[in-house]
């Protein structure tokens, strides 16, 4: 029975190669939460969390003063009951935003920190629906200066000589004449039998506007638009169903299991992108894919492939994990010290224990904000 000895947390800063811009926001650095706990008999897990490309300290502040101290000499494997003291802890503060994502990075690291402890593969540790690979599509296709849509085109075609079937390219952020020429520079250059996904992270405010999008993009044929609107305007989404082909996908900063419910009958999604180091962590992730499996709706999780992967893998109506091929954009990878390796469009899983690697700790001391890299709570 692994006993919580100590919990330590650190905030990091790690800056861009080229800022990079999204439909509504440009990025030149990314700020990361981890922490790593530990049990009497030896075991540890950890647990990460992107937290904005400011302000990192926050989601710190929320494991340091609000969580460790309540952790500290519990059995670790009581992850629902832990769960459920953590989140009735911080409801004033908390319910979303920085304080869930704390949560968030806790459960993780309980998880891993149990999988480990029973020598076991984090998916296999959940109970495995495959074994050792999962599907992936390739995430990219960002707004850089002088990038047009041939060399968007000539992108996506790499990932697909990479061996991925399914692609995904950034829009909104420019005029729709702009953007479809963007999206036919795409489909032209990966072909017709190749998964075209799109997302506009929360670009548009109204229906008018998105339809001016959706009608010039149906022709092309694309799987599915993301994050049409703001993820508090449910309704919207759910009326932009109703009026194109394109499936909508939205939830990756959606947080816990009612709000899902919410989205979901109101027919807001037909795809979920629920971020398990978002959303509550992977016990509400578990909750949240088994209703969504109720409902027929299906799982293609949002960003860290590193976590998604096993959690996939041990998921029946869950389809695909984001994969960033390089770490230009989800520069977390340069913090950890095992990558995931890709065959044909699949990401092929770890088989050491728990999520299968660790922090890579000259890395994470580079890039700690603050003089001390680790705070440790015991």
């Amino acid at each position: 029975m692994p006993i919580i000895q100590s919990v330590e947390v650190t905030a990091v800063s790690v800056p861009l190669d080229h800022v990079t811009s999204f439909s509504t926001r440009t990025v030149s650095e990314r700020h990361y939460c981890l922490v790593k706990v530990r049990s009497k008999d030896g075991h540890e897990g950890i647990g990460f969390c992107y937290v904005g490309s400011a302000a990192g300290e926050l989601v710190k502040l929320a494991v340091e003063q609000l969580f460790a101290p309540k952790l500290i000499g519990q059995d670790s494997h009581r992850t629902e009951g832990i769960w459920q003291e953590m989140y009735t802890e911080s409801i004033l503060q908390g319910r979303s935003g920085s304080v869930m994502r704390a949560i968030s990075i806790l459960d993780i690291a309980l998880w891993d920190l149990n999988a480990h402890s029973v020598n076991l593969p984090l998916h296999r540790y959940m109970g495995s629906f495959v074994n050792n690979r999962v599907p992936a599509y390739a995430s990219g296709g960002y707004y850089l200066d002088g990038k047009t849509p041939a060399k968007l085109g000539k992108e996506m075609e790499g990932y697909v000589k990479l061996g991925f079937k399914a692609v995904k390219m950034k829009t909104g952020r420019l005029s729709p004449k702009e953007e479809e020429a963007r999206l036919k520079a795409v489909r032209s250059a990966v072909g017709p039998d190749i998964i075209v996904t799109m997302d506009a992270n929360n670009a548009w405010r109204d229906i008018p506007t998105a339809m001016e999008y959706m009608k010039r993009f149906e022709q092309y044929n694309p799987c599915w638009m993301e994050e049409p609107f703001s993820p508090d305007a449910i309704d919207l989404h759910a009326r932009l169903a109703k009026l194109t082909t394109i499936t909508i996908a939205t939830g990756e900063i959606e947080v816990g299991r009612w709000r899902h419910r919410d989205l979901v009958e109101q027919g807001g999604a037909e795809i979920l992108q629920t971020d398990a180091a978002v959303c509550g962590g992977i016990s509400e992730w578990r909750k949240i894919a088994a209703y969504a499996d109720v409902k027929g709706i299906t799982l293609s999780p949002h960003w860290f492939h590193d976590l998604h992967a096993p959690l996939v893998a041990a998921t029946p109506n869950a389809r695909f994990v984001e994969f960033f091929v390089d770490d230009q954009v989800l520069n977390f990878r340069r913090l950890i010290n095992k990558q995931l390796k890709f065959k044909d469009g699949d990401l092929i899983l770890h088989t050491t224990p728990g999520l299968g690697f660790g922090f890579d700790e000259a890395a994470v001391k580079k890039y700690a904000i603050g003089k001390n890299t680790w705070t440790k709570i015991k």
